[in-house]
């Protein structure tokens, strides 16, 4: 059993997850050139993106308490490095982001669905 206490293998799962799902999303909206399907992959995958995603999520309170503590373990995680197109919070941000994934994704948390229908739903911005 994966321990879902370790805020950054939720997230290194999470990631992964998540790309996933947004390629297969990309993909039976029949985008059929790689170049097409890389420049949207982006808009979904981006840290900065990652991070708008959340806030709105959390502001619309779709996270319980659990939910949240893991996020917020995940947000305030120690360290310091990050990539170097993104400041350090929306690192941070995009972290929990993909932390609070790969822990539905490993409890079988049918939010999971719910919250990327979610993002999905941010295509008709």
């Amino acid at each position: 059993m994966i321990d879902c206490n370790n805020v950054l293998v939720l997230a290194y799962i999470g990631d992964a997850v998540y790309e996933v799902y947004i390629r297969n999303y990309l993909i039976k909206k029949n985008i059929v050139k790689v170049d097409k399907l890389q420049k949207e992959a982006v808009k979904y995958v981006s840290a900065k993106s990652q991070r708008v995603f959340l806030e709105k999520l959390i502001n619309q309170n779709f996270f319980n308490q659990e939910e949240i503590a893991i996020i917020k373990r995940s947000r305030n995680h120690k360290g310091n490095r990050h990539p170097k197109n993104t400041d350090i919070i929306t690192y941070k941000y995009a972290t929990a982001f993909e932390a609070i994934i790969g822990y539905f994704y490993l409890t079988n948390n049918k939010k999971l669905d719910e919250m990327m229908n979610l993002i999905y739903d941010e295509d008709g911005r």
